[in-house]
């Protein structure tokens, strides 16, 4: 299950490069139900997600770097690129658990757009999460900056 809270980001962080990072390039075989590929560095997925803005069911499967681009050959609209930057969340009274930022930086047709997400161990959790002063408008429950609408394009 992945359960996440995704913001938009005007100004990140100014350190932000001094962390850890995974280059991505994303693809989507279908957006309902959404069926997707991933290079990660290089790792390669295919991924089913199910239905859901908060919560959902996610189920990630190893692919070869072969089957990767055989894939992608296949898919429809928009390939994602971006880098995914790790940002840790320090525990403390207002988050009581030791959480990650994944800031994702997008590169190509979504060249500037800056996004934030934190996943969660439970709904609950995700729920009472107060987020940094510096993360800009949630988007969480709109649904309109999921990667799968991304890929069909701006006007989607």
């Amino acid at each position: 299950m992945e359960i996440e809270r995704k913001y938009i980001i005007e100004t990140p962080p100014a350190d932000y490069p001094s962390y850890p990072f995974h280059q991505i390039e994303q693809a989507y075989l279908c957006t309902d139900p959404v069926v997707r590929i991933r290079r990660q560095d290089d790792t390669f997925y295919l991924t089913y997600k199910s239905k859901g803005l908060l919560a959902r069911e996610e189920y990630n499967l190893p692919l070869t770097e072969k089957a990767y681009y055989h894939l992608r050959s296949k898919a429809d609209g928009i390939i994602l690129t971006k880098k995914r930057y790790l940002l840790p969340l320090a525990a403390e009274d207002k988050n009581p658990l030791q959480l990650t930022i994944e800031l994702d930086i997008f590169s190509g047709v979504y060249e500037g757009l800056v996004l934030a997400e934190v996943e969660f161990p439970t709904e609950e959790s995700a729920m009472d999460f107060v987020p940094p002063a510096w993360f800009g408008r949630e988007v969480t429950f709109s649904g309109e900056y999921q990667n799968s609408r991304l890929s069909r394009g701006r006007d989607a």
